[in-house]
């Protein structure tokens, strides 16, 4: 069963927009605190949002300002809207609960580039 499914990703100019979305199975998706991650060659992966249950809304601060994470109950999907993207957003993106408790998804590839 895939408890993850990332989509969304692409090729955008700086300054872009994006929505990343990621599909959960329904009981992850009910039971637990959503993250977005996101990995860099290179680098580590790191917590990007994350939406807490009660409304509460973490975001990394080099991303404040400018990615929304958002949440559809009925379609058990998170969603990542990423505006004025920059080279250094480039990653992979990931979700999985937040902390992390389960094997991570395929992910979805952002790029920004001009």
């Amino acid at each position: 069963q895939v408890e993850f499914a990332e989509s969304g990703g692409g090729l955008v100019q700086p300054g872009g927009s994006l929505r990343l979305s990621c599909v959960i199975s329904r009981i992850i998706f009910n039971n637990y605190d959503i993250g977005w991650y996101r990995q860099a060659p290179g680098t580590q992966r790191e917590s990007v949002a994350a939406i807490i249950k009660g409304g509460t809304i973490r975001y990394d601060e080099s991303v404040k300002g400018r990615f929304t994470i958002f949440r559809d109950n009925a379609k058990n999907t998170v969603y990542l809207q990423m505006n004025n993207l920059k080279p250094e957003d480039t990653a992979v993106y990931y979700c999985n609960t937040w902390p992390e408790l389960y094997y991570w998804g395929q992910g979805t590839q952002v790029n920004v580039s001009s």
